[in-house]
Parts: structure tokens; sequence; C-alpha cells
């Protein structure tokens, strides 16, 4: 029987989150969740309104569920409490803990963590929650850093990392890993192509009105557009290269073309389009990261008298009211915005002690991974020595075998790649973690040490489309500094504390030794 609805009663929303493939996991499916979250509230004492899940799949793409509970919690001011297993079950990114933070006297419960964020809470325990979310996030972007180191280690084996460009094909090598060969019926029409731009009297439009022609297409088997077929024509792949990572890398595929009839092709397209190389006499610091908050068009650089460095509104003259700006009002704004991030030293020590003493939180979250990893990987062995011991019987036929086995052995290939990123992603994201912290104090003073060249470079690393307007400057954080500013800003306005969190606090990631400051932005630069 359920009871009547005290006026004073508090009313909760359950939200409970997994994706397709924790779905049926016990401890991580959404009956295990609920049954957790709805324990939590009758322990409580609140009324339970709404229940609220998301089964994430490749296929579909956002959280319904979610966004119907922004929706509630935003038009019923009654019911103010989000209930919630853990922090990495609510937020997924970074406008998740912005959207949640913007709606007024919202609490949240953590129910496995067992911590309770609201208005009422200290400010350090606001800073730990955003730090938090901060390095949840950096977890995720350090597994997808090591899917990017593979990659790049196939490069540099001459493998091209990625799937097959138009007129090749993936297909399995004599070793058993992924190749690139030529599609034998349209690599030669692509060769035919570089041959007839190679003579300069064909335009890209002719060009590509021959390939829809000859009705050679793409992955998705439409006609190639014009603008595919000038990609092709630049494309080092065809030659026999490619470009990864900012790097040229000679490749282990067969070329289409050869390297000189590449550059006859290069030389033919530049000559038709009239590439030609500016000269430029100046670097002006702050250029390509400022825009008018007028009229939206780039600020550029000017000298005048031969010594002054002035910026202006790229727009024409006349249409937008922005006046000159002297470079040193920039950069004073510029030192200002890195004020804002600048997290206070006692601060950042207990911080630091809270970050430190998570370490064992985040072992078991990649213990408990690899541990599910490891248990499918043995069901799909099961499954081989099954399949198997069939084929010896003859109650399947070798074409089965072959190809069901070769499907189980790509998907423990998989597997053992997760696992080697769950075990590779251990104390550098971490690490990372701390430098963020202790870089924030660094970020002003060592603004004020650089020459102009060095500040723009320093600049690169934390902001990116700033713009400027009535002679204010709003930046634009990168990652992770955005939620560092948010949690710098709205939690420790006083710019002071009084108290220190003791340990049983919620703890995050372990200390590491500082490095020169010089060295700070390169070290974290190749972290993230």
């Amino acid at each position: 029987m359920t009871k009547p609805i005290h006026q004073a009663e508090k009313r909760a929303v359950l939200y409970s989150r997994v994706s397709s493939k924790e779905q049926e996991k016990e401890g991580f499916s959404i009956p295990a969740q609920q049954k957790l979250l709805e324990r939590y509230a009758i322990d409580k004492g609140f009324h339970i309104h709404a229940r609220y899940t998301d089964v994430e799949t490749a296929k579909r793409a956002g959280r319904l569920g979610f966004a119907e509970m922004v929706a509630l919690l935003r038009s019923n001011q009654q019911c103010r409490i989000v209930i919630v297993e853990k922090t990495d079950r609510l937020y997924r990114n970074f406008k998740d803990y912005v959207t949640l933070d913007e709606i007024e006297g919202l609490e949240i419960h953590f129910a496995k963590e067992g911590t309770v964020i609201s208005r009422d809470s200290r400010s350090s325990e606001k800073l730990i929650h955003g730090i938090k979310v901060l390095m949840a996030k950096n977890y995720i972007d350090n597994l997808s850093e090591e899917t990017r180191k593979g990659m790049l280690e196939k490069a540099e084996q001459g493998i091209f990392p990625s799937y097959a460009p138009i007129g090749y094909k993936n297909a399995d090598g004599p070793n058993g890993k992924r190749i690139i060969v030529l599609d034998e019926t349209q690599a030669p029409m692509y060769r035919r192509l570089f041959e007839l731009c190679s003579t300069a009297r064909y335009s890209i439009k002719d060009l590509g009105a021959l390939v829809r022609e000859e009705r050679l297409t793409g992955r998705s088997d439409r006609p190639l557009p014009t603008s595919t077929v000038h990609k092709i024509l630049r494309s080092r792949f065809y030659c026999g290269e490619f470009d990864w990572a900012g790097k040229t890398y000679q490749g282990t595929h067969e070329p289409i073309v050869s390297k000189e009839l590449w550059q006859q092709v290069q030389l033919a397209l530049d000559g038709r389009l009239g590439n030609r190389a500016k000269k430029r006499h100046h670097a002006f610091p702050f250029s390509g990261l400022l825009t008018c908050g007028h009229c939206g068009y780039a600020l550029v650089g000017e000298i005048k008298k031969g010594k002054y460095v002035y910026y202006r509104c790229r727009a024409l003259r006349g249409t937008c009211t922005l006046a000159y700006v002297p470079q040193e009002e920039i950069e004073r704004d510029f030192e200002r915005v890195l004020r804002t991030i600048v997290i206070d030293e006692e601060v950042a020590g207990w911080v630091a002690i809270a970050l430190r003493q998570s370490h064992a939180d985040q072992m078991r979250f990649r213990e408990a991974e690899i541990k599910k990893l490891n248990a499918e990987h043995e069901r799909i062995q099961k499954a081989l020595d099954t399949l198997y011991d069939d084929r010896i019987e003859r109650r399947i036929d070798l074409a089965f075998f072959e190809r069901k086995s070769q499907q189980w052995r790509d998907e423990q290939s998989a597997i053992r790649w997760d696992i080697e990123r769950h075990q590779t992603a251990t104390e550098s994201f971490m690490d990372a973690g701390v430098r963020i912290i202790e870089l924030s104090q660094k970020l002003h003073s060592m603004f004020l040490k650089q020459p102009a060249h060095e500040k723009r470079r320093l600049l690169d690393f934390v902001v990116s489309n700033c713009s400027w307007k009535d002679g204010r400057l709003t930046p634009t954080f990168r990652q992770p500094f955005d939620m560092l500013a948010l949690a710098v800003t709205k939690n420790l306005p006083s710019a002071t504390l009084s108290e220190v969190p003791s340990t049983k606090n919620e703890k995050w990631l372990p200390a590491m030794d500082s490095n020169h400051d010089s060295q700070y932005a390169c070290s974290l630069r190749e972290g993230f």
C-alpha cells in the first residue's frame, strides 16, 4: 500500500544508466541499480516521484531518460532531489555537469559513494566533486589516447591505421592481421584519373563527371562528388605514402601511381588553383585566437607608426563598430582570464591529498573492467573449443567452422586490446590530473614571464575561440580547464576557505612530484 504524500515530505527522482554491454552484468543492470536507489530513498524517507533510465547503444545517440528528468526538474519546483548510483552514472560529459548545476536548489545523492551535493554543501566538497567529474572524463579520454597510440604504432610500421581509402579494400594478411590491398576492379580507373589530371587539360569538374560516368563509388555505394575526387588527387596514399598525426609515412601497401606522377598532379592542381605562398612580414601573437564580439569576424594585427601593434576587426571598414585595440590591452585581459583558474595554494594542498587517496577506488574500477573482459574472453574460448569438437565429429561443415572461428578470434583480439588499454591507463591519467592542479597555480605567473610568442603557445593550450567586445575578453576554455574554471568561479567565490576537509571526503587521484615550470605545458599537451 502506497502511503499518502505528506506536504513536507521530500520528493526524489531516481536515475539509472547502463551501456548495452553492461545491462546483463550483475551489479550493473538497471534492476540492480533501481533496487539500490529505492532502498536508499526509503532509508532517507524520500517519496519516489519518478524513475528514469537510459540504456546506451551504438545505434542510439543521446539520453532520452536524462533529458526527460532535466525537463521535470526544471518544471516541478517541489521535486528537488536526484538519486543516482555514482558519479559516472549521472555525468557522461561536461555538458551534463553544467546542465544540472544550473537547476536551482537541486540535491544530488550518490547512493553508492555516500555523498550529497547541494547548495548547502561546503565549497570544498563542491570543488572536489567538480574535479572528480573532470577526472572521470579524463580516464575515458586516456583510453582513447591509448587507442591513438596503437594506431600511431601501426603507422610507424607502414600500416595505414584506418579504413582503406577509395580504390583499396581491407583484407586479411598472411599473419592474420588486417591489411590494405588494391581493389582490382577500380584501381586502374583511379590510375587513369591521375594520368588525366597530370596533363593540366582537365578541370576538377571534368574529372568528377568522368568518375561518375564510370560509376565509381565509395564505401556508401553512392556516386563520388567532385570534392571527393579532389581529395583523392591530393592524397599521398595513392603513391605509396600516407599522412598520419601530422607526419608522412612510407606505407607497405601497393601504390596505384608512381611518386613522379603524383608530384605532377600536385603541380597541375597548384597551377590551376593558383595556390601561392604568401609572405608574412610580422607574427602577431593573438591573430587567429580572437573574434569580434559584434560581428563574428576575426581580429587581425597591424603595425602602427612602425612599432605599435593594434588589432582590428577583419570586417569591411564601416560595417563594424569595433575600434583598434592595443595589443597590451588584450594581453592584460588574458592575464585576468588566467587568474580565474588559479586555485589558492592552501586549497590546492588539500585537494591534492583528496586526489591521492582515491587511487584504490580507481584501481577497483579497472580491475572490475579487466575481470569482465577476461570472463568474456574465456567464454569465447570455450565456444571455440566446442566448435572445434563439432568439426572433428563432422557435425558442421568446414566453411561454417572457418567463418565462425575467424569471427570469434577477431572478437578475442578486440577484447585483448581492451584489456591492454585498461592495464596501460594506470598512473598516466592520474599523474596528469594532479599536474592540472599544480599547473593551474602557475599559469598566470608563467604567462607574465614569457615573451609574446611563448605567451601564445601557452594560451593555445588553455583557451580557444575567444571573443572581444566592449573592451572585454570572453574566453572559451579548452578541456580540462573549462571544468576547473567552473569549479573555481562557482564554488570558491571568496578565494579563501577557512575549513579544511577531513580525510573522509571523497578521494580521487594520487599526487606526483612537480616538474619545472617550462616543462608543464609540454608534458600536459602530450597527456591530453
